[in-house]
């Protein structure tokens, strides 16, 4: 029996749903896993067997996760580093971008010089510690900021996306009396929404995510982020223990691996959650800057 192409395009389409079904659940499920594990008792986890839920329920490795009270500081500062440096790196970078995709700048091809050479080489740790200490902001909250505020690559991004606006707009303005500041604030930065939607996400999920800063620069316990505590965590669960910590653990039912697997969700958990706004507001952002554009 010959099908008619109708049926072949369901049949194609079916196929098409199943893979991406088996592709989608293959993606998700080693988050799910961490997730059971995490709400698990650590010591029975070690006896396998635990796929689609919990089989001994149990809140301990969270609790001795966030026994700690400097937790609560580590979060607010991360919130305050991550809102702080996503902003103030998408202004600065759109900032120098803008300056820079100007092509009558003076200077402009030696600037470009400088910009792609940064961004191949690098000093190294010691020179950037010495260059920190040189303007003071070893063991300040401005470590975290102050240096993210530009980004070669998005900078890179930006002045190709501002060379796209059509110079009809800025000449408009300008016929009009606006200065450079205005035209940047009023013309370029609400056509150009696709792009900051995009910085500003891989921007903030960089600053959430980032410890090293807090590991090499930061001395004050009251300056450590979250991911830098949980570090400390999974360093700690990792070494060995002496026989009192042994048997309290056990007694509680914790393992190491039970530690990380919820050191795994508490990282995750908070970007999860904002991301699906992002992503609206992303959406949002390449429709609005596609019509205006």
């Amino acid at each position: 029996m010959q099908l008619s192409q109708k049926q072949k395009d369901r049949i194609m389409d079916a196929m098409i749903y199943a893979l991406l079904a088996i592709l989608t659940l293959s993606m998700l499920y080693p988050f799910y896993y961490v997730l059971i594990l995490s709400f698990n008792k650590g010591t029975d986890s070690l006896l396998g067997g635990v796929y689609l839920w919990p089989r001994t329920f149990s809140f301990e490795n969270y609790a001795r996760f966030l026994d700690d009270p400097h937790w609560y500081r580590a979060f607010l500062v991360t919130i305050m580093r991550t809102l702080a440096g996503t902003v103030l790196g998408v202004l600065f970078t759109c900032l120098v971008a803008y300056g820079l995709s100007h092509r009558d700048l003076l200077f402009r091809k030696g600037y470009f010089t400088v910009i792609i050479f940064a961004m191949y080489f690098s000093g190294g740790l010691i020179p950037y510690y010495v260059v920190l200490r040189s303007l003071g902001l070893l063991n300040t909250f401005g470590v975290y900021v102050i240096p993210s505020m530009l980004s070669t690559f998005f900078l890179l991004i930006a002045i190709s996306f501002f060379q796209e606006i059509p110079s009809e707009l800025k000449e408009s303005a300008y016929m009009d009396g606006a200065t450079e500041l205005v035209i940047f604030y009023r013309i370029i930065l609400p056509v150009s929404m696709p792009l900051i939607a995009t910085m500003s996400l891989f921007l903030g999920v960089g600053q959430w995510n980032s410890w090293l800063d807090s590991a090499y620069f930061v001395q004050s316990e009251g300056l450590r982020t979250l991911a830098f505590r949980m570090m400390e965590v999974i360093n700690k669960s990792n070494a060995p223990m002496d026989a009192v910590a042994v048997a309290n653990s056990a007694s509680a039912g914790v393992t190491s691996y039970s530690l990380q697997v919820a050191a795994m969700v508490i990282s995750i958990a908070p970007i999860v959650c904002v991301y699906p706004f992002l992503q609206r507001f992303f959406i949002q952002g390449i429709m609005l800057g596609s019509v205006k554009g």
